[in-house]
């Protein structure tokens, strides 16, 4: 055989959907017979979806996944399929399956578990520790899962070295800003060290905090791209590899005669198995690949936000969100979002104005809505304010209006959307930025309320950008909310710089300490104020208790608050001191 058509199947998953899951790899499989190919190959944890977290540990979780597995198996006549799901022996492995013409023809367990940032494998899955090679009519290729790619020495350079020219790797590579490029020169350099064929399938969909780019790509044993899947939607790939290419480079390149690889093969110590193909030898070729461009930086996390913001209101039962709706930048990128998400008939936009709201924050938010299209709704909170304030007046006798006033008009607001919530059933959208969140300016109890926070991992600096990137696809957003100076209207003349350190400067020494995890004395020698410096960091450590009772959100900064990062909410350990 020397054209080996592939599929890779960008499916989105739903974690424990067992059903729905085997009915797109059932779809995806009818396709890849449509289309005359040899070998499809599926995201990682296929079946259950991912990451499937503590279900794990349920006995009946498990024991259904392979059932489902098992009641796929009749559909891989004349296909050979790579299923991604739950094996059970000794212990539980992340796996893939390779099931050939209607049969189980072998399992690969994963080797490298990633146990860092949000993954946790090594909490649930044992690592394997055997390797096959599959030959399907002379075409040797061999098997991984996601990290197993991402270590120069790991399972696929034993692969290569052993005799694959094909290496398949199923992924569920969670997105964050640059990944998706950084991803594919990681896999290009796979494919040039160990000459050979790379195809990577990743899932696409968001799951909880998580949005899988998707991204698949196919390359050549050069280190060339040959197709590239679409980002951030389900897709289909049909590709032609031509293999004797692999030998050709491999013949030319000294490295493989030079003893540079890392694993040294012991004889006879990977199994090999043989694979009759049941489809024609050579298809009629496919004329022009797919090569997806990248997208824009901007337009990347755009469309990571719509993803994860649609697919968690979706997956969990939701059809309407609603949104208090100030007049500021950040409820108008969450309500921009939402509406790109779930179209406009299923948002709620509703103003909350207090006596200290400015009439130009009144008439954006209203502006903002009639752009967008959706359900608009004032409820003022002045009389519930004067109500708290006159119940609250003895205990406040002789005290001075300060943050505790300020936070009255924020948890009116809070409660008025939650009864929206439970009398409609809306789902409600915080609105609070990852500046705020870092530092705690944001009311407990207030504007964190909601179901699930969209922009808690985008940093106020950068919240603009999306703002303006979303008017050059359509000018939705009055320029007037782009313009003016910051501002949470708690009391008269309120500006966010009263509080806080102007967001360029916050948001680069926030990226540098929760990001970065800069000590206090390297951030200070990038040039901050000392002052500054010391009282950021003192911000962020005092808050860690807010965030942790703060809705999930999107993450798409390479370190998000969560699972990403944990830390104790009782330290005494002061970085500044």
């Amino acid at each position: 055989m020397d054209i080996l058509r592939l599929a890779l199947a960008q499916i989105n998953t739903t974690v424990g959907d067992f059903q729905g899951n085997s009915e797109k790899i059932i779809t995806c499989l009818k396709k890849a017979r449509h289309g005359n190919a040899h070998i499809v190959l599926f995201p990682e944890l296929t079946l259950c979806g991912y990451p499937p977290e503590d279900l794990l540990l349920k006995p009946s979780f498990v024991n259904t996944n392979r059932k489902w597995l098992d009641m796929i198996l009749s559909h891989t006549r004349n296909l050979t399929a790579i299923v991604g799901f739950v094996d059970v022996k000794d212990d539980i492995y992340n796996a893939a399956a390779i099931l050939h013409d209607g049969k189980l023809a072998g399992i690969y367990h994963k080797r490298m578990l990633p146990n860092y940032g949000v993954f946790d494998e090594d909490r649930y899955f044992r690592r394997g520790t055997t390797e096959t090679l599959y030959d399907l009519d002379g075409i040797v290729f061999g098997v991984s899962i996601c990290e197993d790619m991402w270590y120069p020495a790991g399972p696929p350079e034993r692969q290569a070295t052993a005799g694959a020219k094909l290496l398949l790797n199923m992924s569920s590579s969670p997105y964050h800003v640059g990944k998706i490029q950084s991803r594919e020169r990681m896999m290009s350099a796979r494919a040039s060290d160990n000459v050979a064929v790379i195809a990577y399938c990743n899932q696409v969909g968001g799951q909880d905090e998580l949005v899988f780019d998707g991204s698949s790509v196919v390359i050549d044993e050069r280190g060339k791209t040959l197709a590239r899947a679409k980002s951030y939607e389900e897709d289909f790939l049909l590709v032609d590899v031509n293999l004797p290419g692999v030998m050709r480079q491999r013949l030319r390149d000294p490295r493989r005669r030079k003893g540079s690889f890392n694993y040294v093969i012991p004889a006879k110590s990977i199994e090999k198995i043989s694979l009759t193909s049941v489809l024609p030898i050579s298809p009629s070729p496919i004329s022009t690949p797919t090569l997806v461009p990248f997208r824009s930086t901007l337009e990347e996390t755009y469309t990571a936000l719509v993803t994860g913001t649609r697919d968690y209101i979706r997956k969990n039962g939701f059809q309407k969100v609603v949104i208090g709706l100030s007049g500021g930048i950040d409820s108008t990128l969450v309500a921009c979002v939402a509406v790109d998400a779930l179209g406009g008939d299923n948002v709620t936009g509703v103003s909350m104005p207090s006596r200290y709201s400015s009439d130009h924050s009144k008439s954006d938010a209203e502006q903002l809505a009639e752009n967008l299209g959706i359900r608009y709704e004032t409820v003022p909170i002045e009389t519930i304010f004067q109500g708290y304030l006159d119940t609250l007046a003895p205990q406040f006798k002789g005290t001075q209006f300060n943050v505790a006033e300020e936070n009255l008009q924020s948890r009116a607001r809070g409660n008025i959307l939650m009864a929206l919530s439970n009398k409609f059933g809306w789902l409600v959208l915080a609105t609070g930025n990852k500046s705020e969140m870092s530092v705690g300016y944001a009311t407990l109890y207030g504007d964190m309320a909601g179901g699930f926070a969209v922009i808690k991992d985008v940093p106020k600096t950068l919240v603009y950008q999306l703002c303006e990137y979303r008017n050059t696809v359509n000018p939705v957003i009055p320029q007037n909310v782009i313009d003016k100076p910051p501002s949470a209207e708690l009391r008269h003349d309120q500006k966010d710089t009263d509080s806080l350190p102007p967001y360029d400067i916050l948001d680069a020494i926030l990226k540098a300490y929760v990001e970065d995890d800069y000590d206090y004395e390297e951030i200070v020698s990038l040039g901050y104020d000392v002052n500054t410096v010391q009282r950021v960091i003192r911000m962020v450590d005092t808050n860690e208790y807010k965030r942790r009772q703060a809705p999930p959100g999107v993450k798409i900064t390479s370190r998000a608050f969560g699972k990403d990062r944990r830390l104790p909410l009782t330290n005494h350990y002061k970085v500044w001191e």
